[in-house]
């Protein structure tokens, strides 16, 4: 089992950033692909972004790319989304999510998620 936790979310205005953390524990967090992905109010969960086991490669959506970066401290067991630039669609429930497929932009890749930390982007 692995075990996920996120922080960071928050409110922030548009433009603004945010970097969202999530913590790893349970397995060796290296062994594991990571992604983060969002889910609005009314809407499916959608992918935002995902990164090999020891950071050579990342994804994004097209929706997020040039403003968000996605990397990994495995020393730490930790994965971040670091957010710029955010726009008020950027509004969601982010999710970071662990498999060990890649490449990783469905989420049926990913076999344990945690529970998820609001962000909000006001106009």
């Amino acid at each position: 089992q692995v075990q996920l936790v996120e922080s960071g979310g928050g409110l922030v205005q548009a433009g603004g950033s945010l970097r969202l953390s999530c913590a790893a524990s349970g397995r060796t967090f290296s062994n594991y692909v990571m992604g983060w992905f969002r889910q609005a109010p009314g809407k499916e969960r959608e992918f935002v972004a995902a990164i090999t086991w020891s950071g050579t490669n990342t994804a994004y959506a097209d929706s997020v790319k040039g403003r968000f970066t996605i990397s990994r401290d495995n020393a730490k067991s930790t994965v971040y989304l670091q957010m710029s630039s955010l726009k008020p669609e950027d509004t969601a429930v982010y999710y970071c999510a662990a498999g060990l497929d890649w490449p990783a932009t469905g989420y049926r890749h990913y076999d344990y998620w945690g529970q998820g930390t609001q962000v909000t982007v006001s106009a």
